[in-house]
């Protein structure tokens, strides 16, 4: 079992044993994707489970859609609505790792055009790529992405 994987199930049973009815409910949405995940990987072919970058993308999904949500209950007057889901964000990230500043983004990006030695648009995908496997959860890809497209372009 993976360590991320291990730090769900322990705080997951504490949950329970705390009788916290919010963090428990979240908990079990984030397990419950997980083990969907997993099920598409077996019918994949791939039957070592899922890593943890696949888990920190599944919580990172499920922050930007709570953040969705989110937003489109506070245009609709649901504050409560609006609330819960901003709770519930606040459990899933404890199991993200710490986002990365501005300067840190940039000097990510930076490293990984030179790591790639990326000259035009083509490459795009090639540095994302590398972003993407370092950074998993540490950056908004919707951000960075328009971020590495200007840095081509020019």
């Amino acid at each position: 079992m993976s360590d991320l994987r291990t730090r769900l199930s322990k705080a997951l049973k504490q949950a329970m044993k705390d009788k916290d009815a919010g963090r428990l409910g979240t908990l079990r949405l984030i397990m419950a994707a997980i083990k969907d995940r997993e099920i598409a990987a077996r019918g994949e072919g791939r039957e070592a489970g899922i890593a943890d970058d696949e888990i920190l993308a599944i919580l990172g999904k499920m922050v930007k859609q709570r953040q969705e949500s989110a937003r489109a209950y506070e245009e609709g007057g649901r504050l409560d609505l609006a609330e819960q889901e901003l709770s519930e964000i606040t459990v899933v990230e404890e199991f993200l790792p710490r986002k990365l500043s501005d300067a840190e983004v940039e000097t990510a990006v930076s490293a990984a055009i030179a790591e790639v030695e990326a000259s035009s648009i083509r490459d795009m995908g090639r540095v994302m790529g590398v972003l993407k496997g370092k950074y998993t959860g540490q950056m908004d890809f919707g951000v960075v992405g328009p971020m590495v497209k200007t840095r081509l372009s020019a």
